[in-house]
């Protein structure tokens, strides 16, 4: 079994830090003024950056290396509480010598569907959209 872990720490007020073993951190924040990312807002995160590893690396392997490209994430939320996301929209949107759309389709479906443990933990339904520039 894989096991991850954080430790958060208080940072007074709404304000916090998480630490992963490595020392690596992230602050998350509720502070009017903040100094870092939301709750929320860091799943957006959390998801974007976990599809946008494996499409990379599936595009890598059909030997159609991504020149550029941008994950734009837009979460809807629940009225009650506690919340959550109920739909997200992740929109990929790539650049690359020899991608086709067909390819990027079929890496962001894989990522989404297979690959990406993000996707697969949250409890919302995620709407991907590929957009070859």
């Amino acid at each position: 079994m894989d096991v991850t872990s954080m430790t958060i720490q208080h940072l007074g007020g709404e304000r916090y830090v998480g630490h992963n073993e490595a020392g690596d951190q992230i602050v998350i924040d509720g502070e009017e003024v903040a100094l870092g990312v939301r709750p929320m807002e860091a799943l957006l995160a959390a998801l974007g950056t976990c599809t946008a590893f494996d499409v990379v690396s599936i595009l890598a392997k059909r030997r159609t290396p991504v020149g550029s490209y941008r994950i734009e994430l837009e979460g809807e939320r629940a009225e009650e509480h506690p919340r959550r996301y109920t739909r997200i929209v992740v929109r990929h949107i790539v650049s690359g010598e020899g991608i086709t759309q067909a390819s990027l389709d079929r890496a962001v479906s894989l990522s989404h569907e297979k690959y990406c443990s993000v996707a697969g933990t949250l409890n919302a339904e995620i709407e991907s959209k590929a957009v070859l520039q």
